[in-house]
């Protein structure tokens, strides 16, 4: 029996230490993420002078005196000009993209997190839910190994793989220039800012890393210290991933219970007072339509406080959890039509998307790739008609 149990645990931390766990789930996330803060700066790039440049009602010089007490980081403090506000916002757009392609995932990932953390540490008003759960996840990604499928990255270790002289490491001349660039921007940061130590301090520490993480595959592929950096990069993905699912549960065991003790959950007519305000009606008619129906609004009530509360304990059970996490996303997607929240909604799906089936992430990839396919080649047919003239008959074995 002790040598069952042991072997157990010996597998178990062999698979933990040897292996990034979830990578189709922490690609979704990543994905998810950028794809959601970068489409809200996009919407709000006419507005953003007001929301969190010179002009916002929020001054530098208020948000200056609130940081300073509570030692939060924004690269916004550096500087009150408009063009570093510019120059702030154009990159935390870019990191956002390049973030989703997954074109030098962990440096783009940090990129991603100064952002965030810039533009919602210098307006701390103007945010609902969705922004904190995008300020945590910013931090929670720069530890993942969230490249490993579905990225430019991805494409460009398999194709180095296959080209690179066997024993030799493929070359990336980005990835050191990319780091030395960096690594004048913080010191830059280091003189210039005077609060957000504790970011700061990460931030030093991921670049101190990345550099020996370099040096080590160029010169020492096939070391031990190279195996004692990909060791600890999978405990730092693992443990991260399960932060971010410890942070979803919490979220909606919070935010059921805190539900139960209202009076208006406990009667079944909550969902009823927001489908009347303006500010929640983008269709007005489709709102008054499920506002109508008093039993509809009572079972749609009490249901999202028992799915909230009940998801957490339903981790234990594969197919009661995947029933519950397919009814909170369309829960999150009929709030992001009916109450116009759209961002908030994308925010918590993609969360929840942490959860979902290695089989089923896979199956919509493929599904994806099809769908590429097919779109490239009724655009341009001529590339797959002399790739298919190329190809050798095939032999079949009986």
């Amino acid at each position: 029996m002790n040598h069952t149990v042991d072997g157990r645990v010996a597998r178990t931390v062999q698979r933990v230490t040897s292996t990034a766990l979830g990578p189709y789930q922490s690609a979704t996330i990543r994905i998810g993420f950028a794809a959601g803060w970068l489409l809200f700066l996009l919407r709000e790039l006419p507005n953003r002078q007001e929301m969190y440049g010179p002009d916002s009602p929020w001054s530098w010089e208020m948000s200056r005196q609130l940081i300073a007490g509570n030692d939060s980081f924004t690269a916004l403090m550096w500087s009150d000009s408009t063009l570093w506000f510019e120059f702030v916002y154009g990159v935390a757009v870019l990191s956002s993209l390049l973030l989703i392609l997954g074109w030098h995932t962990r440096t783009m990932s940090v990129l991603f997190m100064i952002g965030v953390l810039s533009l919602q540490n210098r307006s701390i008003f103007m945010g609902d839910g969705g922004d904190n759960v995008i300020h945590l996840m910013a931090i929670y990604l720069v530890l993942t190994r969230c490249g490993h499928v579905w990225s430019l990255d991805a494409r460009r270790a398999a194709r180095a793989a296959v080209a690179t002289v066997p024993g030799l490491p493929p070359r990336d001349r980005v990835g050191p220039a990319l780091w030395v660039v960096l690594g004048f921007g913080l010191v830059s940061a280091t003189f210039l800012n005077q609060t957000g130590s504790l970011i700061l301090l990460l931030l030093w520490g991921l670049w101190v890393a990345q550099g020996l993480w370099w040096m080590v595959s160029r010169y020492a592929p096939y070391s031990e210290p190279r195996t004692l950096l990909d060791v600890l990069a999978n405990l730092a993905h693992n443990a991260a991933l399960v932060v971010i699912m410890a942070e979803v549960c919490l979220i909606y065991a919070t935010a059921g219970w805190y539900k139960i003790q209202g009076s208006r959950w406990q009667d079944g007519t909550a969902l009823y007072y927001p489908l009347k305000l303006d500010y929640f009606t983008p269709w007005p008619a489709l709102s008054d339509l499920l506002a109508s129906g008093g039993v509809m609004v009572m079972v749609l009530t009490y249901g999202t406080v028992i799915v909230q509360v009940a998801f957490p304990f339903t981790l234990f059970n594969r197919r009661v959890k995947n029933v519950l996490l397919a009814a909170m996303m369309l829960e999150h997607a009929a709030i992001a039509v009916l109450l116009g929240l759209p961002f908030f909604s994308l925010a918590m799906i993609a969360a929840d998307a942490v959860f979902l089936p290695t089989a089923f992430l896979v199956w919509l990839g493929g599904r994806a790739v099809r769908g590429r396919d097919r779109m490239f080649s009724r655009v341009d047919p001529a590339p797959r008609q002399r790739q298919g003239s190329q190809e050798q008959p095939r032999t079949l074995v009986g």
